[in-house]
């Protein structure tokens, strides 16, 4: 174990560091609803449902939920096609590893965990076809719901429908969330160090992607 004891480090840095960073941006937003861009769309996917439903805008909201069902789409597929590179790549490891770790220089190039870092990876992308996948499912059901009468079934109210969509915005945030991981857990192929760097550098990027527009400066770009 001490021999892996760089790259375990590594990953686990990368894990807690991912982590607490959601942690963060949720207890930030139970205190400050409008703090990161997540809670600001899914009050707009409530209003947003609120609005076609009670003015009957069915056409805007086919296309708008056919959008979504074809980029969920998309992103699910991409996840397959990545998920048999990883299992490629796990058949050539004793050709590839010595090659990638050529800058490795505090890690180890052993075939073992060369696997487990494919490992990883598959397992996180895994993750992404399921939450994508489960995005789909949930967009279709709000394509059923949005179009029913308010009031003619116990369903057919507009804060469970925008429910069913917003349950479909989490998990497509979290296949979302399992591609940025991705690039960390890609960099720790050449060496823990880069895993760290990386995932450091992944959560300042997203520190700022993921707050809210809150000044004149940032509704312009």
């Amino acid at each position: 174990m001490k021999t892996y004891a760089a790259d375990f480090s590594a990953l686990i840095f990368s894990v807690a560091a991912f982590a607490g960073y959601q942690i963060y941006v949720n207890r930030k937003g139970r205190g400050d609803p409008h703090y990161s861009i997540q809670q600001m769309i899914s009050a707009a996917r409530v209003a947003w449902v609120e609005t076609i439903m009670r003015e009957r805008r069915d056409i805007l909201a086919i296309q708008t939920l056919r959008n979504s069902i074809m980029a969920a789409t998309f992103l699910a597929s991409t996840g397959i096609l990545l998920i048999i590179g990883v299992l490629t790549l796990s058949e050539q490891g004793d050709k590839l590893s010595s090659a990638w770790h050529s800058l490795n220089f505090i890690g180890q190039v052993a075939q073992q965990i060369w696997l487990v870092k494919l490992l990883a990876m598959l397992l996180d992308l895994l993750v992404a076809f399921f939450s994508f996948a489960m995005a789909i499912r949930y967009f279709h059901h709000t394509g059923y719901l949005i179009n029913v009468p308010v009031g003619s079934q116990d369903f057919a109210q507009p804060h469970f429908v925008a429910a069913q969509l917003n349950r479909a915005g989490r998990f497509y945030s979290i296949g979302m969330r399992a591609y940025y991981l991705l690039v960390p857990l890609l960099f720790w192929l050449f060496g823990p160090h880069f895993l760290a760097m990386a995932t450091a550098l992944l959560v300042w990027v997203l520190y700022h992607l993921d707050r809210s527009p809150r000044r004149e400066s940032d509704l312009t770009g």
